[in-house]
């Protein structure tokens, strides 16, 4: 045995400090610094200006990922069980019309809830009143479709890319059937008020940004310090396991994905609020965005590992490629281009991750 093989024996033997590891989520934070810089530097050189010194341009970029990390919050916490969730999207849509249309003024004679249909259930008296109710219905439409979820799939047992992909095509049915196609418009400047931004030292922050770091932080603190984390880690990793300690794998399966509903629910919200209406299209492919921002952050699709400071970071990521390369005046078929190279690369990565972690 060679003297360095002694060493390192004696190392582990005597119980020395081993090398600490840099967190998952510093090397995340590198690629979004050097994103960031490459688009700096391709400003300079192709459109003559800067890229990140426009307060209201990094104002954009925080708007447009919120309402994606909001979602991507609650889909990571499916992704880490083994599960996935198809559905966010359509839910979105489906709840910011209903939302929406628990916040219109009488002002418009079309409003929903003034058609005779609704007025003689009394639906009626919803119009201009407090924006609190249309919170209150958007948050409990989102926990009971992401219940539903979770309810199939805990009592089924069928994969849950079907379940979600069920209630993926029924929510955007419900949303189109909801007012047969027509948008929801004129909304109680109450309700708005949430989707605006407010000026700290000269740079606008959306308010819906600070919803995000919100919901961002709490269940940060959900998966690291409770037992609600510590059993959706369990379930992803080894579900056998996980059974054979006591976990009812079903029961906390159907919280993590009400969890998820809860989150689209208060995303649909805000998007109503920041769009100060609805429409049936809302929300299109926000899932794929979704998934892609907790892959980017770390989040294994084979379940067990992902950390919600990861997904944040992807979900910015995600911002600053979609506004670099509308800075560059790059196309937006180009755009969805690059964005699916990026979500490969990201699983791929992980894959490989994965397979060092089995040889270990």
């Amino acid at each position: 045995m060679s003297a360095s093989q002694n060493e390192l024996g004696n190392t582990s033997q005597t119980g020395l400090k081993k090398v600490k590891r840099w967190p998952p989520e510093v090397s995340i934070l590198l690629v979004l610094a050097g994103i960031a810089l490459a688009f700096e530097v391709l400003g300079w050189i192709f459109v003559g200006e800067s890229f990140l010194a426009s307060k209201q341009r990094l104002s954009i970029i925080v708007l447009q990922v919120a309402i994606i990390g909001i979602i991507a919050v609650g889909v990571t916490q499916v992704i880490i069980t083994g599960g996935v969730d198809l559905s966010s999207g359509s839910m979105v849509g489906f709840i910011a019309m209903v939302a929406a249309s628990f916040a219109q003024t009488s002002a418009n004679a079309r409003a929903v809830f003034l058609q005779p249909e609704y007025v003689q259930f009394g639906l009626n008296w919803f119009i201009d009143s407090s924006p609190i109710w249309a919170i209150i219905v958007g948050l409990i439409m989102g926990l009971l479709l992401g219940w539903l979820n979770g309810l199939v799939i805990a009592k089924t047992g069928i994969p849950p890319f079907i379940a979600t992909l069920g209630m993926m095509v029924s929510a955007r049915g419900l949303a189109k059937w909801y007012t047969l196609g027509q948008p929801v418009a004129l909304l109680n400047e109450n309700f708005a008020w949430f989707g605006q931004s407010f000026d700290v030292g000269g740079f606008p922050v959306p308010r819906i940004v600070i919803v995000f770091f919100i919901v961002a932080a709490i269940c940060h603190v959900l998966l690291a310090y409770t037992r609600y984390g510590k059993f959706t880690y369990a379930i992803g990793a080894n579900p056998q396991a996980a059974r054979v300690s006591g976990i009812n794998i079903g029961k906390h399966l159907i919280k993590v994905y009400a969890m998820a509903g809860l989150l689209s629910g208060l995303a649909g919200v805000m998007l109503a609020a920041r769009a100060q209406s609805a429409q049936p299209g809302m929300g299109v492919a926000f899932e794929l965005d979704a998934i892609a921002a907790a892959v980017i952050g770390g989040t294994s699709l084979a379940g067990g590992v992902g950390r919600i400071t990861g997904t944040f970071i992807g979900t910015i990521i995600l911002g600053v490629v979609t506004s670099g390369f509308t800075f560059l005046k790059v196309g937006a078929y180009y755009q969805e281009i690059v964005k699916g190279l990026i979500i490969v690369a990201a699983v791929v990565i992980d894959q490989q991750r994965q397979n060092k972690r089995r040889k270990a």
